[in-house]
């Protein structure tokens, strides 16, 4: 039996169980409400890119639980995490606030100040039983920060052991931080499983080579694991008689960890996969296009927990838009603020790469403050991840940085390690991978500015350091904690010893990584 069969056959099996609970569905959350308040569990993967999932399109990766809570919930189409970067992403989203209004929460590698109100926490005083298991808010120092254990809760070493430990009837809080599909990754795990490299949507910003390919479909065997394991705790929920007073939410802390994505404002750092489940108050295969910032998260859990939001929280709830399929907030919710501050400690003199962005339905408009400083990083380590360090290492980004020269290559170069202009625009209808900067064109000034308008009030609404300092040094000066990954990669070695495994039907053949204009 075949690895790909038995992954069908435990995908069918799954959905049967699951769908078992569709007839106790109702479809209004005003009929027979609970009395009791409802449990919630988090599912959050690590760096899982929109649109990779298969209720999204994608006929690849197979995301049978995600599309089972967006098939009988609601699945979001503009969801964004607050940075595409995961401590200040994670800190977003537990403090519901933006990170530069977070101090050194606002950079990868830092220190959370225990200050800033944390819903977890707040679900805990109310009488909530909360715990994670494997990766919450991080990577970084909490305990500097005055928390006595991670800020997304007491840890567990699984999910049954959670809930063996919570008082009978007690409602809970529960966090599952899978560290997929962040790399590294095992090479050749996603053909193995039967996927057909030939069929993968290469994004534009990246070599459509079968090596590049081979990398696509490694990072989708981590996002079909990610979603086995959310399925898997799933049906303990049902089996305890636990699923119908559960709140489910599924999605992704940052972009996929390639080139031009994870670390980036760009859609495919920022635009988020989510589903949200609740039987009896979410209509079934609710479409939500509205934009969502995940700082709106905190606010929704409280509001359906019967607790106070508090007023420092800068999200909106999404109870409204869940309960309704006709009530919606689409002209509140038309837009969202992105930002990055930094990422990796890459740059010599510890410096950031900071950016603030608008994304709308149409456009998407980013100011970088530092233009003149690497994006990606130094072109030699400084103090972790190698050359150009803010992009994770890869055979992707290995073959970018090997054809540079070549013709064919300068360009998807410069588009993920060359400087960037202070302003960008990009109109996504005609753009949809945003690689055509139009900032410059005159034929948008007028857009540009009046995007550049809204970007500012909205920095000085929320007491953005960079309003008013846009040269401020506060991001370079916060502490970044680990050293790692020292030394400068050999690009050559690097790709001589990526071994491709090719499918040919009947057997795999081992293939060598070449450079695409090699002989």
């Amino acid at each position: 039996m075949t690895e790909n069969y038995i992954y069908k056959f435990s995908s069918i099996i799954f959905l049967m169980l699951l769908c078992a609970c569709k007839d106790q569905k109702n479809t209004s959350i005003q009929s027979n409400p609970d009395p009791l308040p409802p449990n919630i569990v988090f599912f959050i993967a690590d760096d899982w890119s929109y649109p990779h999932a298969g209720v999204y399109g994608d006929e690849i990766v197979r995301t049978p639980t995600f599309d089972f809570l967006a098939k009988e919930g609601a699945l979001f189409n503009n969801a964004f995490c607050a940075s595409p970067s995961c401590s200040p992403s994670r800190a977003s989203i537990l403090t519901s606030r933006y990170p530069h209004q977070l101090e050194s929460a606002g950079n990868l590698w830092s220190v959370f100040p225990e200050k800033f109100s944390n819903w977890v926490s707040i679900l805990e005083s109310s009488g909530y039983h909360t715990g994670k298991s494997r990766k919450g808010w991080g990577p970084g120092d909490y305990e500097s920060g005055g928390y006595t254990h991670n800020p997304a809760g007491k840890d567990y070493p699984n999910f049954r052991t959670f809930l063996d430990s919570k008082d009978q009837g007690q409602p809970f809080f529960y966090w599952f931080g899978s560290k997929d599909p962040h790399r590294d990754y095992e090479t050749n795990t996603g053909i193995k499983t039967g996927m057909d490299p030939a069929s993968v949507v290469v994004p534009a910003f990246l070599p459509d080579t079968p090596c590049v390919r081979n990398d696509m479909l490694d990072y989708y065997f981590e996002v079909e694991r990610f979603d086995r394991e959310c399925g898997n705790i799933i049906s303990i929920l049902r089996t305890r008689g636990l699923l119908e007073n559960t709140i489910l939410v599924m999605t992704s802390d940052n972009g996929m960890p390639f080139p031009r994505a994870k670390a980036n404002l760009y859609d495919y750092g920022t635009r988020m996969p989510l589903a949200i489940y609740w039987t009896t108050h979410i209509e079934s295969n609710l479409k939500i296009n509205d934009f969502v910032n995940f700082i709106d998260l905190g606010p929704t859990f409280l509001e359906a927990a019967g607790i106070s939001v508090p007023d420092e929280f800068e999200g909106k709830s999404l109870i409204k838009l869940l309960s309704n399929s006709k009530m919606n907030d689409s002209n509140e919710r038309n837009q969202v603020f992105l930002e990055r501050e930094r990422h990796a400690n890459v740059r010599k003199g510890n410096l950031s790469y900071p950016s603030r962005a608008i994304r709308t339905s149409e456009y998407l408009y980013i100011r970088n403050f530092e233009h003149e400083r690497w994006p990606a990083g130094d072109s030699m380590v400084h103090q972790s991840v190698g050359q150009y360090g803010d992009v994770d290492n890869s055979i992707s980004k290995f073959l970018i940085l090997a054809n540079k020269d070549d013709p064919e290559g300068q360009q998807l170069y410069k588009l993920a390690f060359d400087k960037r202009p202070p302003e960008e625009l990009y109109i996504l209808a005609n753009d949809p991978y945003n690689m055509n900067n139009v900032a410059a064109d005159k034929k948008y000034e007028r857009l540009k500015d009046s995007l550049h308008t809204e970007l500012t009030n909205w920095m000085n609404t929320t007491g953005d350091l960079r309003a008013t300092e846009p040269k401020s040094t506060n991001w370079d000066e916060v502490l970044y904690t680990p050293n790692y990954q020292r030394q400068n990669f050999d690009l050559d070695d690097e790709i001589k010893n990526y071994s491709m495994l090719l499918n040919t039907g009947s057997a795999f053949e081992k293939s060598g990584c070449y450079r695409p204009n090699a002989e």
